[in-house]
């Protein structure tokens, strides 16, 4: 079996199908992501929360503190498709910003972010209704986003990096 680590659950389908139950589950797993990520990294020590999911890739404490940071941005681009007509979103070097001091800091840190924030989304997406779900954002690079395809893909990147560092224990036997 030859695992692709950099994505080892495939890359993201942007031409899936949505429908009713996906959306339940992309929301369940928006939902979910807190204890699922706490539970990917209970029990490792520093050394292994230091260790690169990958050759070239993240650390552990990079890529959780990358899941805040991303879904941060994610959430407001939200709030911003809710609330005003097709805004054009601001994109950030995720690369860099796995670089800065604050990347430093004790993962928990960054779990107790994603543990309120990802209970603030939840909630703001069982809130929503299907037109809502049909707004959109512009991102310069990628183009137009709808919000229902926006939470497939955040769901999918919540299963993503979680998967990182489970395959990551489960390689490495911890």
């Amino acid at each position: 079996m030859n695992e692709d680590l950099s994505f080892p659950i495939g890359k993201f389908n942007s031409e899936y199908n949505p429908t009713p139950e996906s959306r339940l589950e992309f929301i369940k797993t928006i939902s979910d992501l807190p204890s699922n990520l706490t539970a990917a990294v209970s029990g490792l020590n520093e050394g292994q929360i230091d260790t690169p999911y990958r050759p070239g890739g993240w650390t552990v404490r990079q890529t959780v503190h990358h899941v805040a940071d991303s879904h941060f941005n994610s959430f407001c681009r939200f709030k911003l498709a809710l609330t005003e007509n097709l805004p054009t979103i601001r994109p950030y070097y995720e690369d860099r910003w796995a670089e800065l001091g604050d990347n430093n800091t004790p993962v928990e840190l960054s779990l107790k972010i994603i543990e309120g924030l990802h209970y603030r989304w939840a909630a703001l997406l069982e809130s929503m209704s299907d037109a809502d779900f049909q707004k959109r954002f512009n991102h310069p690079e990628t183009g137009e986003w709808t919000l229902e395809k926006a939470l497939a893909m955040y769901a999918w990147h919540s299963r993503h990096h979680t998967a990182h560092i489970t395959r990551l224990r489960e390689k490495n036997g911890w």
